[in-house]
């Protein structure tokens, strides 16, 4: 549905006094997925989204969504492709002055469709999202989940094949955002709609995204199945996205070393999935390195439908304990990640 091929974009003069917000985006996006987009505020997230519906022009490379490249339209083609894509945003960005029902109806309106054919969409539209009894409500009357679903009843009104979210959950709280999550897959079950989302919460791309594409510096550093990615991160800045979704208390991640002294123990994640994720190895662990092994946090869930589970482990830094774990590991297939050290 979206492919982005060599994408850079740089904002200002070339040279000194430019800024580059991406470089050499490589990237597709399935049809009918749900494709997270996951980095650290001004990691360029924003930027790249905002080229997918023209409200931003590539430098370099193209961008194509369903075949069309975005960059090389004229402004009245560019119009029909927006209505090919709604959006979802962080603040909602309805109008104050129209009711529930009006917001929703404000693209049909823009387009051209009558009276009859408007009513005949909008009232549906709000009973998919949960909100047919609440039509004639101003937002001001409205909770900020209520919000967020007009705001997706109105994405959906021109029939779009493409839905792009722009951080719509981050200013909700926790249980209004799982609800909206739900809506979304939903949705994109239900209506085949490719779904492309940006966030900076790990745990939303696990709850909700097929894929996933991690952006640091303006620049895709890991990409693929949210569960591979999830189950094994190759790079950095995802092992620190991840890290933020262990539950670890506040007081060790602050002890966290990632140099050892001497009488340290190191941290290490167990990840358990796949055959791992039903065997005793937690137990043969503590029996191959005593009774030093101390289970620090963990967790069970689903991730894109397969069986997770990681749990947050210390024992002896020594290199002779450290060496008999790696042994264990090497042999039952567990896969492990070094956090640190604590002492």
């Amino acid at each position: 549905m979206v492919a982005f091929e060599g994408v850079g974009k740089r904002f200002g003069p070339a040279g000194e006094g430019g800024f580059t917000a991406l470089a050499d985006i490589d990237l597709s996006v399935a049809r009918g997925s749900i494709t997270g987009i996951i980095g650290r505020s001004g990691a360029g997230k924003s930027t790249l989204i905002r080229l997918v519906n023209g409200l931003e022009k590539a430098t370099t490379g193209k961008v194509i969504v369903d075949g069309i490249e975005v960059g090389g339209l004229g402004e009245d083609n560019l119009r029909g492709l927006r209505r090919q894509i709604g959006m979802i945003f962080q603040h909602f960005n309805l109008l104050s002055s129209r009711t529930a029902f009006d917001n929703v109806a404000l693209p049909l309106e823009i387009a051209g469709v009558d009276k009859a054919a408007i009513k005949a969409k909008v009232g549906p539209l709000l009973d998919l999202v949960g909100l047919g009894d609440k039509a004639n409500r101003y937002p001001s009357e409205l909770s900020g989940g209520q919000k967020q679903r007009v705001g997706i009843a109105r994405a959906l009104a021109t029939d779009p094949k493409l839905l792009l979210s722009d951080e719509a959950t981050s200013a909700l709280d926790p249980e209004t955002t799982q609800s909206i999550l739900e809506l979304l897959k939903r949705i994109n079950a239900e209506l085949n709609l490719t779904v492309l989302l940006i966030t900076h919460e790990m745990e939303v791309v696990k709850t909700i995204a097929s894929h996933v594409a991690v952006i640091d510096a303006g620049r895709i550093v890991e990409a693929g199945r949210t569960f591979d990615v999830y189950a094994n991160p190759s790079h950095e800045t995802t092992r620190t996205l991840l890290a933020s979704a262990l539950n670890l208390p506040q007081w060790l991640r602050d002890s966290i070393k990632q140099v050892p002294a001497a009488g340290d123990r190191v941290l290490v994640r167990l990840v358990f999935f796949g055959e791992t994720a039903f065997k005793p190895l937690t137990g043969r662990l503590v029996a191959e390195l005593g009774s030093d092994v101390n289970i620090l946090a963990g967790g069970i869930e689903e991730i894109g439908g397969e069986p997770f589970g990681s749990l947050v482990v210390s024992y002896s830094a020594d290199p002779a304990v450290v060496a008999r774990a790696e042994q264990f590991y090497a042999e039952t297939g567990l896969t492990t990640e070094v956090l640190g050290y604590v002492a």
